[in-house]
């Protein structure tokens, strides 16, 4: 089933449904904007928390996908959750979608992994820079396959007001060398359409 509209964040969404456990009771999606992961994780989790912090997110989110029973959709910082909102240690999975770039790496990692209940999973899908001739090397064969792929779906749109762009600063190689030694197990790759995927399983 083709998606309602087509990026390259949506495009790895079904790459995130794969990596969620089994018998998942409680799913959190991070800057979950108009709450399309969050609907698709619902379909395999008990129950879905989906958060950002901009609250027209959250209301277009709402407006979308409101009526199912098994979704929460909460304005929330994952940074700075004063109301406790997203309470520690209480998820089995959690997902971030080109969110971690927008903060600080160590401090976005660290206030995820507090978030994990103890064997619960992080999956990430997230940005970095180009800087090595191999970088740009593995860049230019993205854009190769973001052409053939927009033949099939049509340009890349989104669903809605978008977020305000940010460029990530670390490297892929930073990004993968500061992900091993903050994670300890962490399994890193990076992705053809300039995203990387890290998966982290939290010691139980």
């Amino acid at each position: 089933m083709s998606p309602p509209y087509w990026n390259h964040n949506v495009h790895y969404q079904g790459l995130v449904m794969t990596l969620m456990p089994a018998g998942c009771r409680r799913a959190l999606d991070i800057g979950c904007g108009d709450g399309l992961l969050a609907s698709k994780l619902a379909a395999r989790a008990a129950h879905v928390t989906a958060a950002d912090r901009s609250p027209e997110a959250i209301a277009l989110a709402c407006e979308r996908h409101g009526g199912l029973d098994n979704v929460e959709f909460v304005t929330a910082d994952y940074l700075d959750d004063p109301r406790g909102l997203l309470p520690e240690g209480k998820y089995d999975f959690i997902s971030a979608v080109a969110v971690l770039h927008h903060a600080d790496f160590a401090q976005a990692t660290e206030a995820l992994t507090r978030l994990l209940t103890p064997g619960g999973r992080l999956v990430v899908i997230g940005l970095a820079k180009n800087r090595s001739p191999l970088d740009w090397i593995i860049s230019g064969a993205g854009q190769v396959a973001s052409r053939a792929l927009r033949l099939r779906f049509g340009p890349k749109t989104g669903p809605g007001k978008a977020v305000p762009a940010k460029d990530p600063v670390l490297s892929w190689g930073e990004t993968a060398r500061l992900a091993r030694r903050l994670l300890p197990g962490a399994r890193f790759r990076r992705l053809l359409l300039r995203r990387y995927l890290l998966v982290w399983d939290k010691p139980a």
